[in-house]
This record gives structure tokens, sequence and C-alpha cells, in this order.
């Protein structure tokens, strides 16, 4: 495994890191619990030390996985990333979405990062994750009810107690990065970025890159499109968001799949899964930290981990930019 600091913290995280939305089994259409914790313990076997959860993953359910799945591997040998700022349990901030939890109740998501409520948070996922520190928390949307302020003051606080180790945030733009730091230095942003999904290039990576900010890569395999193993007419499982995501269009996954076909030969030359090459292609991209990969399984989660073993050369990664420049999505 290769191993990355956050910005110019001391965190120090595998640059293949376990993503653990799906896992808690909110919007993916459910979770096999035993399942996800042996994903997790298998890439743990594999040098994947850090896991990225967060709260509203499964409302509580992530964490708790995250918990037992980490119970008896030394606390410092273990990188766990959470965040704060998506209620399901009042109606304050900013109404996000209706959803459905997983036992297919109705619940409304806020997204809320007032003081009082990120002190709250923090100590609920400590508890659910069974540990006295998380490594990064993440402000995980922006809060318009909330200033920005106020929410890294609240951080602030909690890196001073030693609850938490450094501060990030996710789905930032730079703008609001600036402001986040006129309170503290921030380590890192996550947000999405995949082979199909490469807006942040424009001024986010940029940024990042010259004031040494981490940036953690969300969905790199556009949530299982970039596999190969999803077709035209695919049926999602009820309560799967995917069903009306912009890149599952029937016209999208034909496309994505003819580039993919394009590329394979590269990937069976090397004697890997495309999904393998999706993953080293990402975290070899300039500014990109980490790669958050999820995994259903022990199977998937090592498969995964094994992608840190690919190599690619430069003349490789311009075959696939090209290959990709011709890539048309609607």
């Amino acid at each position: 495994m290769e191993y990355r600091n956050l910005g110019e913290s001391d965190v120090r995280v595998s640059a293949i890191t376990f993503g653990a939305w799906a896992a808690g089994g909110w919007m993916w259409g459910g979770t096999e619990r035993s399942d996800a914790i042996n994903a997790i313990r298998a890439s743990y076997d594999l040098g994947v030390t850090s896991i990225d959860t967060a709260p509203v993953y499964g409302q509580g359910a992530s964490e708790e996985i995250v918990g037992e799945a980490i119970k008896g591997i030394p606390r410092d040998k273990v990188q766990i990333l959470t965040k704060y700022g998506m209620r399901w349990d009042l109606t304050q901030g900013d109404f996000a979405f209706k959803s459905k939890d997983n036992a297919g109740n109705d619940i409304d998501i806020y997204r809320y990062a007032a003081k009082e409520s990120i002190i709250k948070e923090c100590e609920d996922s400590l508890k659910r994750l069974g540990t006295d520190y998380i490594d990064l928390y993440q402000m995980h949307w922006p809060n318009k009810t909330t200033p920005i302020e106020e929410s890294m003051e609240a951080v602030l606080r909690l890196i001073e107690q030693g609850k938490i180790r450094q501060a990030g945030v996710s789905n930032y733009n730079v703008a609001q990065m600036q402001q986040a730091e006129t309170v503290l230095k921030l380590a890192s942003n996550q947000v999405p970025f995949s082979m199909i999904n490469r807006g942040i290039e424009d001024e986010l990576v940029p940024y990042c890159i010259e004031h040494k900010k981490s940036i953690l890569a969300y969905s790199p395999m556009e949530r299982g499109l970039l596999t190969g193993k999803i077709k035209p007419g695919h049926q999602f499982s009820e309560g799967d968001h995917r069903a009306n995501y912009r890149f599952f269009k029937e016209a999208n996954i034909a496309e994505t799949n003819d580039f993919l076909q394009r590329i394979k030969p590269l990937a069976d030359e090397k004697n890997v899964s495309l999904s393998q090459l999706v993953i080293r292609w990402t975290i070899d991209r300039p500014g990109i930290t980490v790669a958050l990969v999820g995994a259903r399984n022990a199977d998937q989660a090592t498969q995964n981990a094994k992608a840190i073993d690919v190599k690619l050369s430069a003349d490789e990664i311009s075959f696939i930019n090209q290959e990709l420049d011709e890539l048309e999505l609607v």
C-alpha cells in the first residue's frame, strides 16, 4: 500500500481508503452487516488503514459497522475519517431532501452545522465508533444557515480537547475553503471525482495543490458505473439512488461502457480488472491524495486494495486520457 499525509498534517492515510457509505445501506438498497465488516477487515489486512464514514450513512449504521470492524486493531494503526452537518433527527438548518431509512421509514435530511449540533454529533460519533478520537472530522456539506466561522470554531474546540486530530471539509468550493481557513487550518476537502466527473480540475485542484491541501476523491468508480458491470436496462433495488442519477441514464451507461471496452486491452495486458485500472488512474491524478472506494464484501474489498499494485507509465496514462477525451455524456 502507499500512504500519504493529509495536507501538511501528520495524519497519514492509505491512498486507497475504504469508503463506508454503501456499508451503511442507506440509499444503496440496504446492507448485510457481516459482509460489510468482513470487507473492512479484508481491506485492512491488505494495508487499507483508513476508513471514511459519516453519521447519516444508515443513520448511524455505517459508523457502528466501522466501530465493530476495527475492534481488536490498535487504534493508532487505523485512521477514522467521519463527518458532521447532516441531521435526520431534527428539523433545523437547510432542508436537503426527503429520503427513507433502512427500514423504509420516511425521513427528512437537513444540513445543519451550528456549534451545539457539531459538539453533539462528535460525541455520538465517538460512541458509535467505539473510540475517543477521530483522525479527520469533515463538514459533510456547506450549511447556509450557519456561518462557516461558527462551525469551524466548534471544530477548533474539539481539536483543542483532543477529540479530533485534523479538520476537513467536503463538497466545498475554493471560496468556502478560504473562509474556513480564517478560523483554522484545513487538511483536506472531500469531493466527487472520477474519470467521467472531473469538474474539480478547473479550480479546486489547482488551489489545493498550491495551498497543500489534500483532495479525497469520492465516487471514483462513479458509484459502480466504471466497473463495466452495469449494462443498459439495469434494474436497481428499491431505495437505490442510482436509478435517478445522471450518469446512469441509458445513453451514458452505453457511452461509458464503450469507453471501458477501449481501455480494457490495457487492463488485460496487465492482468488486472477494469476497476483496478480506474482506481490506479485516479490516485495518480495530480492533486488527488486518496480514492475512497466502497465494497460490499471481502472479495470486492480485496480486489480494490490490490489496485495499488498496478503501475501506469506516462504513455499509458496519456492513452487513457485520450480515450476519455472522446467520451460524450448527456
